[in-house]
């Protein structure tokens, strides 16, 4: 049985003009070859599998050639190009970074370019990795990667170029390599499935392609595998179960039975996602995915931006066409917010049908309406209408009762009636009057309605009068307090708050000072408390209070506060006189 060769090695691009998706960069390359004018040194960038390292090997084939093609191509027969291919090529040295970082590793190079090539023109290093390389070993390569021999080139490749110093760069011809395109993926898998005599559909071909996130060698690698899963026999449904990835079709059901409100329906849904061993995270990513494509198909110059399989682009322009645009901005709002938060949830399934509920009676929470100033988010409360209430007949009173003069205008009941015309001979009664031929029942009821008037009148007049806030009520006020707690059974409170001196400030403000700062910690526990029994005990609510920390003179005695040994020797020789001549006959150096 012959040995397998994965794709990602037996289609390898072999001279500039089968690299896929980097005509920037070969065009470039190609140019500088033909026109003689190549760096010494080349640093190229990118993302991993987009051809960084076969652009350095095809760069280095072809300048060793020796019958190019016209268009600066290698032509693949002469003995350079055979002695490449075989990899038996002695002007071609490779280095991994990444194992081999060290300065002896970079002095090994240097040492060996020195020598002239056996046979070419150039010696070429392709240096992968590099950013792997130690901060010594790219200083003992700074000197030969500025000054190198004539017949040296160095290709360094990295997919992290942050990370390479700036004395680096700046030696370099930088090439920076951009993720390959969907469109171009799809292409280049398809001229592999023809030459494989693979069966596979376009659509499951754009699933590899947008699961390799611009990555041509995780595509082939993808590809390989669901050959194997398959038989040869690729199909949407199939690529869809070996990837792992939800079916749009489920993101549109949901969709459509949103716009319905049809709750139960989207919960049995998620259901059956997740009976087929779907995470929650992957319906989040991949519903907000879609409600991305819908919202891009509303506009006809956003189309190219639609990165889906042709098959699928119908689909998304006619849900574009019957959901609201308010609609799809709120979702995705709500979509990325539970995203973040679901890594944290600990019930996800939970989590997750709340999603749904939200989702369902969002046109109920939201309307979005277009005005000339752009779209503007209105609650629907606000655009709700008032619960009517039913209109009340007003109350009657007898010709003969007048309204106290004491009672506000406002409270006065009159009943006008439009187009009425008042001559100079009628008189405005105090409330709407009646013919005394019309009865009316309500009559003995107004008598008790103005003593209700008169009553609620006659409490709000009355003032209640405060007491004054002098020291004799304070203490007063404050021993009773302590009483209350001492029924509390709060202790500590009563004794701290008997140790305290209180200092009037004003007629609404006082001090307490404390000794302290835990019995200050104590006495503000109960604050509130003591706040409310203040403001009710003298009938003024404006009284207020604060603390003011003052340690004792007692409590702060420089004779109990600890010494150190050379405060102490001090002491002791002015105490003892004969201590400091015994140090200085001695000439003694005491180590404090």
């Amino acid at each position: 049985m012959d040995n397998f060769v994965v794709s990602a090695r037996k289609y390898r691009p072999q001279h500039f003009g089968t690299v896929i998706g980097q005509s920037h960069i070969t065009t470039t390359l190609k140019n500088a070859i033909s026109n003689n004018q190549l760096a010494h040194a080349f640093l190229f960038c990118g993302p991993r599998g987009v051809g960084k390292t076969t652009c350095a090997r095809i760069l280095a084939k072809t300048i060793n050639c020796e019958n190019r093609t016209k268009d600066g191509e290698a032509c693949n027969k002469c003995q350079s190009c055979e002695s490449f291919d075989n990899g038996t090529s002695f002007n071609i040295h490779e280095l991994d970074a990444a194992s081999n970082n060290g300065v002896d590793d970079i002095r090994i190079i240097t040492e060996q370019a020195r020598f002239a090539p056996q046979a070419g023109r150039y010696k070429v290093y392709i240096v992968d990795e590099v950013h792997m390389l130690s901060t010594a070993a790219f200083n003992a390569f700074l000197k030969t990667l500025e000054e190198p021999p004539a017949h040296a080139i160095f290709i360094l490749a990295t997919t992290e170029k942050h990370k390479i110093l700036p004395t680096i760069l700046s030696r370099c011809q930088i090439f920076d390599f951009k993720r390959i395109t969907t469109q171009d993926t799809v292409e280049h898998l398809e001229d592999i499935v023809k030459k494989e005599k693979i069966k596979a559909e376009k659509t499951a071909l754009h699933i590899i392609a947008q699961k390799s996130e611009g990555c041509l060698r995780d595509a082939l690698s993808i590809l390989d595998k669901i050959v194997s899963f398959t038989g040869g026999n690729i199909t949407y449904s199939n690529t869809l179960e070996h990837l792992n990835i939800l079916d749009e079709d489920y993101y549109f059901r949901l969709m459509d039975q949103m716009q319905q409100q049809q709750l139960a329906d989207a919960i049995l849904t998620f259901d059956d996602i997740n009976q087929k061993g779907f995470e929650g995270d992957t319906l989040i990513e991949g519903f907000a995915e879609c409600i991305r494509n819908v919202l891009i198909c509303k506009d006809d110059r956003t189309l190219k931006l639609l990165d889906v399989a042709d098959d699928f682009k119908p689909k998304y322009k006619d849900c574009a066409q019957q959901i609201d645009t308010g609609w799809l901005i709120g979702a995705l709002n709500i979509l990325s917010e539970n995203g973040i938060s679901y890594k944290q949830a600990k019930n996800k399934k939970l989590h997750i049908e709340l999603l749904l509920i939200k989702l369902c009676y969002l046109q109920q929470a939201i309307t979005l309406s277009h005005s000339g100033e752009g779209i503007n988010k209105k609650k629907t409360t606000e655009l709700s209408k008032p619960v009517a209430f039913k209109i009340l007949s007003p109350i009657l009173a007898p010709s003969h009762q007048t309204v106290s003069k004491k009672e506000p205008e406002k409270a006065r009941l009159i009943v006008e009636e439009p187009k009425t015309v008042i001559t100079k001979k009628e008189v405005i009664p105090q409330a709407a009057e009646i013919p005394a031929t019309t009865a009316v029942p309500s009559v003995p009821k107004l008598a008790s309605l103005h003593k209700i008037r008169n009553k609620v009148s006659s409490e709000n007049e009355k003032t209640v009068t405060a007491k004054p806030l002098d020291e004799p009520s304070l203490k007063e006020a404050w021993l009773q307090f302590q009483k209350k707690l001492e029924e509390e059974n709060k202790h500590t409170a009563v004794s701290n708050m008997s140790f305290v001196r209180l200092e009037l400030e004003d007629s609404i403000h006082f001090t307490v000072v404390c000794d302290t700062l835990i019995q200050q910690k104590i006495i503000e526990s109960e604050k509130t408390g003591l706040i409310i029994f203040l403001h009710h005990f003298f009938q003024n609510t404006q009284i207020q209070f604060q603390f003011r920390l003052e340690e004792t003179p007692q409590n702060s005695n420089p004779d109990d506060l600890p010494v150190n040994t050379k405060e102490h020797y001090q002491k002791l020789s002015e105490k003892f006189p004969l201590v400091k001549m015994l140090k200085e006959t001695l000439k003694l150096d005491l180590e404090y």
